[in-house]
């Protein structure tokens, strides 16, 4: 006789409140509010109103540290993420890549303190070269001028390429979008890789390892992350002293931000806010403040190096009276001409999603 059937029960999904989400998580309550606010995540409500975080929520938070871990903006990560899918896999392989690079960090620095106690355990006494290796190894990476001088000279090294198979080269075409918005393409023609930036012409990658290009015509290299047989999900730019970023995004979504930026130039339309922004920089500068706060850290960094001469330019021209749009540059900077009361200069500054400047440049008017 067969056995009557049991009904089963839909299965329990798990409802975790604010402060056991945060406390498990690892974050603030406040945070998941601001995440909140920003579209990022929609908790659940019970009859009474209480916020209740699931599968999907935290899946969603997973997403925003991992890119958060990686260097992203809040607002970066917000245009990036919001009104998308939950890309578990995308995300994970970003995080694979960093992780790796900094397990590879950690194996290096395990071998040299090995080697280091073997010396010592010989009775020998650790050279000095020994012990700046080992300095260096224990410095975390930070963004200084010191930092960023070490990294522009290794990225101007000589490289010489090497030959892969152009199969390959496949999984790294695509368009990647950039913290500050600016869209890299990645384009394949024949045997050759090409990057081309918004508003600039495409140049050639060489490749030095799979996976890693570099380019003849600026010191600059591309390396790429992604699993093994997979297509790229992200790319950074190493050029300049840094190490930025880009994650890929559907050609729709490139095409619409690159036509954005074309709408801006041929309507000659600013940023929001861009003026209020140089405005405020300006006054800082002359007041002998570099004004680093309305710059992304990279900005901060190029601009202290010049500030001597800057804030000596600034001096001689006295008090700003007015700035006067003139346009939007081909490099998608707003372009205004800052009136002095001795002089002019003309500006260029160029807005993130963060709203802060992350291109600025001031020269003599013509």
């Amino acid at each position: 006789m067969a056995k009557k059937a049991r009904a089963q029960s839909a299965p329990v999904k798990e409802w975790l409140a604010a402060n056991e989400c945060a406390r498990r998580i690892g974050i603030t309550v406040r945070a998941l509010r601001v995440y909140e606010q920003r579209g990022l995540i929609r908790p659940r409500r019970t009859e009474k109103g209480w916020r209740l975080y699931g599968a999907d929520e935290i899946a969603r938070l997973h997403e925003v540290l991992a890119l958060k871990r990686l260097g992203l903006s809040l607002a970066s990560i917000v245009a990036l993420l919001q009104g998308k899918a939950i890309d578990l896999d995308r995300t994970l392989t970003l995080q694979s890549a960093a992780l790796s690079e900094q397990r590879a960090r950690a194996e290096r620095g395990l071998a040299l303190v090995e080697a280091a106690r073997s010396t010592l355990a010989a009775g020998r006494t650790l050279s000095i070269e020994d012990l700046i290796k080992l300095a260096k190894e224990a410095n975390m990476p930070e963004l200084t001028q010191d930092s960023v001088a070490r990294r522009r000279y290794e990225q101007a090294r000589p490289r010489t390429p090497i030959k892969l198979d152009p199969s390959l080269f496949e999984r790294h075409v695509g368009h990647y979008r950039l913290p500050s918005g600016t869209i890299i393409t990645i384009t394949r023609r024949g045997d050759s890789l090409f990057a081309q930036l918004t508003g600039q012409p495409a140049l050639e990658l060489f490749a030095e390892a799979e996976g890693a290009f570099f380019l003849k015509a600026v010191p600059a290299q591309i390396s790429f992350a992604a699993s093994k047989g997979a297509s790229s999900q992200s790319l950074t730019l190493h050029q300049g002293g840094f190490d930025t970023l880009a994650l890929r995004v559907p050609a729709e979504e490139a095409a619409a931000l690159e036509a954005a930026v074309a709408a801006r130039i041929r309507n000659r339309t600013p940023q929001p806010g861009s003026a209020a922004v140089l405005h405020a920089i300006i006054v800082e500068q002359q007041k002998g403040r570099i004004g680093e706060e309305r710059m992304s850290p990279e900005l901060a960094i190029v601009v202290g190096e010049q500030f001597p001469m800057l804030q000596e330019e600034l001096d001689a021209k006295g008090d700003l009276r007015q700035l006067v749009f003139k346009g939007v540059g081909p490099d998608a900077a707003d372009v205004y001409e800052a009136q002095f009361a001795n002089g002019r200069l003309d500006c260029g500054i160029f807005l993130a999603d963060d709203g802060k400047a992350h291109m600025l440049w001031l020269t003599p008017s013509l």
